[in-house]
């Protein structure tokens, strides 16, 4: 029976954990194998074992030991939880598994995992993968880190049936570096319901429209650093919400805690999820995104889903999202930010002229049944 007649037996690994929100890797993950669920396939997902990558105050209760998450499968396996080694470890354990089980489809997510591909393959699996950005220039990884996610870089390219990625920037260097074919399909929003600001206002003193809004990890590449610099220059009454959690990267949120120091307007809430985080996105005054480099700002997607003005750095991956539906600055430009910040912060009107049309551009432009429909297709491609 071919792939195209049947419901499809498919493993996927390379994320953290299923159901948590620890980046946009696990939302991905998340979203398509429960989808695909509903569309009668058996998904099965490699979760890591050990805590939440923000702290273990913030693990799911019994995520380690749950079996199924709304149909989906799910299998916790061996890690070393040590920052730099718990991705690799995973995925190796994750590859033995999948390469002796019965599936028809073996899904990896991030280039690091795919360094284990070739084993799926070599017993007869159809490899996928999708690259979520060039993980090898982020600046958090140590040198071997590097090495390891050039590896799985290489051998995604030499040996995967299909790649998926995110942006046409990095459909582009797969061809140039490595004369490989990729197969755009970018990520989805769902257009959610808005709420009133009560969590916030009780835990932050934070009212509609009083702040500006950072969401994501804390990690060097989103510019962040760029963020507080312009910030602490802008003649506002309002707040810079900073909200996220470290990824392996405590001492960079130690610096930012630091470079903003002495200015009180600054908040920095810590990893946020739920009701919070839901409520964080309802009621800012703006969004921004300061980025150096993404892969697909899923964090962007969900901002303007919530009808937001965004403020995002000229990249490609940004630029090419939100279109003519935001405002950019020139990356790691502060005085351009800063610049931008209070042409903002000065002219509410303009503001609200980008809130009115972001959730209808980008409910319509990103969508993941869509997105589930063509990975599907590609499952099936022969």
């Amino acid at each position: 029976m071919r792939l195209t007649d049947k419901k499809l037996r498919i493993a996927m690994l390379g994320h953290k954990r299923i159901p948590s929100r620890e980046g946009g890797v696990e939302i991905v993950v998340e979203e398509l194998s429960t989808r695909m669920v509903q569309m009668g396939h058996s998904v099965t997902c490699y979760n890591r074992s050990g805590h939440h990558v923000s702290g273990k105050e913030f693990d799911r209760a019994n995520v380690n030991k749950m079996k199924q998450y709304k149909g989906v499968k799910l299998k916790t396996v061996f890690t070393l939880d040590k920052k730099g080694i718990a991705a690799m470890t995973s995925s190796v354990s994750a590859s033995f598994c999948a390469a002796f089980g019965r599936y028809d489809i073996v899904h990896y997510h991030a280039e690091g995992p795919c360094a284990m591909l070739w084993l799926p393959k070599l017993f007869g699996k159809r490899c996928i993968c999708t690259i979520h950005g060039l993980d090898h220039k982020r600046q958090k990884w140590s040198r071997f880190a590097k090495a390891y996610i050039m590896l799985g870089e290489k051998v995604a390219a030499k040996f995967a049936d299909e790649m998926i990625v995110l942006s046409s920037g990095i459909q582009k260097y797969f061809m140039e570096v490595y004369g490989r074919n990729a197969v755009l399909i970018p990520n989805g929003v769902t257009r959610p319901e808005l709420r009133a600001a009560a969590l916030i206002e009780e835990c932050f003193g934070l009212q509609k429209d009083s702040y500006l809004l950072y969401l994501g990890r804390i990690v060097p590449e989103k510019g962040l650093r760029y963020l507080i610099d312009a910030f602490k220059n802008v003649k506002t009454d309002k707040k810079l919400v900073i909200a996220g959690g470290s990824s392996d990267t405590e001492a960079f949120l130690n610096e930012l805690r630091s470079l903003a120091a002495g200015d009180k307007r600054v908040i920095f809430t810590g990893f946020v999820q739920g009701q919070m985080l839901e409520e964080l996105y309802s009621n800012a005054y703006l969004y921004t995104l300061p980025s150096d480099l993404e892969g697909m700002p899923l964090s962007l997607l969900e901002a303007m889903s919530y009808g937001n003005c965004c403020l995002v750095s000229d990249i490609e991956e940004c630029a090419k999202v939100v279109e003519d539906h935001a405002v950019t600055f020139k990356k790691g430009d502060t005085a351009d930010l800063q610049l931008k910040l209070q042409e903002l912060c000065d002219s509410e009107p303009l503001c609200i002229r980008y809130k009115e049309k972001a959730a209808d551009f980008i409910c319509r432009r990103y969508n993941w049944d869509q997105t589930v429909r063509q990975t599907i297709r590609l499952y099936q491609k022969h």
